[in-house]
């Protein structure tokens, strides 16, 4: 009688093993896929139904082939990828500290709007079951912002790689778990869903704003240049590289699939009703009309875990990026690290203090992220071609083509991102 009970325990244990064996690919996720990317998906799903399939498709794409690319140049040459931009092409210095300044701006202007997404959102959960609390609102969503960054902050003085990376694991396993399994209960036809991925871009009012948005969260520069560091720290050698190329698939399939399912559940749950998101209330009871208080819960663990999971691997960017330029090594201890952290943790507090719409923040946010990133994919082009530093590890022409393509991408997004904020 005990057999299928030590058969599912070994199964339980099995896929425990299996995430928790997973590489930095976790922290691409984690940065990936937070309450930025989580509102675009479902403003998009609401608004725009299934009709921007494509531009997250064609983003993780690339997002996996960069991933791959950065990984693959850290392996063979032992080196992170500011310090290889800084000391081997010309003009590295000035290319390395703008890529810093652009990539922290925008970084931090994402952490914002989470911060701000993310604190809002405890507190429409909390007025469901406490309503007086309705009444303080500007209060309550400022201790929560404060409480939420102030815990943030502790865990990150640990210091250890490891230990964010099991962290990471535990917010990105409930975020995926909870937004796959919505999946299940609001989803689209499969029509819409092959219509969603033939390109288009939507007539409306911010359509061009949400094709930026969603390439700014989803092909983050960060992303890539934060890799060697955290391969460094997980202790990669050249003998790995088949694991990396690996670990860059399956984070840029599992990227595609969350986001997707969160796009898929908005456009079930809100479009055919003409249900636009433009609150966090929305975001919250997009499944209600179908699961009820359940669904409330289950979306707020899957965003919050979405928003957590990304404050994280933001509050480490700009310090990580610093060490990279300085001494091309995985910084996570040093004084300079919490001071920098701490700082970013304050600035994160700006939507709570100033009562600001945090869905629009959010938004606008991610569209600074593209700017920076075709220097970011010029940058490992250029590495990767330079015969000194790789030596006989040759690129093949696949990978070069698709980086090419990437690098076309980026720069008609990015000119796309100045007319969308213009418009804004």
């Amino acid at each position: 009688m005990s057999r299928p009970t030590q058969s599912t325990s070994s199964l339980f244990r099995k896929i425990i093993l299996m995430i928790l064996s997973f590489g930095p690919g976790i922290f691409a996720i984690g940065h990936t896929i937070g309450t930025g990317s989580v509102t675009s998906m479902i403003v998009a799903g609401s608004a725009y139904g299934m009709q921007l399939l494509w531009v997250l498709l064609v983003s993780c794409l690339f997002t996996g082939l960069l991933m791959y690319s950065y990984g693959k140049y850290a392996l063979v040459t032992g080196e992170t990828a500011l310090f290889g931009v800084k000391n081997h092409l010309k003009g590295g210095k000035i290319i390395a500290i703008a890529i810093i300044l652009g990539v922290s701006f925008a970084q931090w202007n994402s952490l914002i709007g989470i911060v701000g997404l993310s604190s809002n959102l405890i507190f429409e959960i909390l007025i469901i079951y406490f309503p007086p609390l309705v009444k303080f609102e500007y209060q309550a969503v400022l201790v929560i912002a404060i409480l939420v960054m102030g815990t943030m902050y502790l865990l990150l003085l640990v210091g250890k790689y490891s230990f964010f990376e099991k962290i990471l694991v535990i917010f990105v396993t409930i975020m995926g778990g909870s937004f796959l399994f919505s999946l299940f209960l609001v989803h689209p036809l499969p029509i819409e869903v092959v219509e969603g991925l033939l390109p288009t871009i939507p007539r409306e009012q911010g359509g061009k704003m949400m094709v930026v948005a969603f390439v700014g969260t989803t092909m983050a520069a960060a992303t890539f240049l934060s890799r060697p560091l955290f391969i460094q720290g997980k202790g990669w050698t050249i003998k790995d590289l088949g694991i990396q190329k690996k670990d860059a698939i399956v984070a840029a399939v599992l990227i595609f699939i969350i986001s997707g399912s969160i796009m898929a559940v908005a456009h079930g749950a809100l479009f055919h009703q003409g249900k636009p998101v433009t609150h966090v209330l929305d975001m919250v009871g997009a499944l209600e009309p179908v699961a009820g208080k359940f669904a409330l819960t289950l979306f707020f663990f899957g965003t919050l875990s979405a928003g957590l999971s990304s404050v994280f691997p933001i509050l480490m960017i700009a310090p990580l990026l610093l060490a990279d330029y300085q001494s091309g090594k995985l910084d996570s201890s040093s004084k300079q690290f919490r001071i920098i952290t701490g700082i970013a943790c304050i600035v994160a507090l700006t939507v709570p203090i100033f009562g600001a719409n945090p869905i629009q923040v959010q938004i606008v946010s991610q569209v600074f992220n593209v700017f920076v990133l075709p220097i970011v994919i010029i940058g490992i082009i250029l590495l990767l071609n330079n015969k000194g530093v790789m030596k006989h590890h040759s690129t093949n022409i696949w990978i070069q083509s698709g980086l090419v393509l990437a690098f076309l991408f980026s720069c008609v997004i990015s000119y796309n991102g100045i007319l969308a904020l213009l418009d804004y």
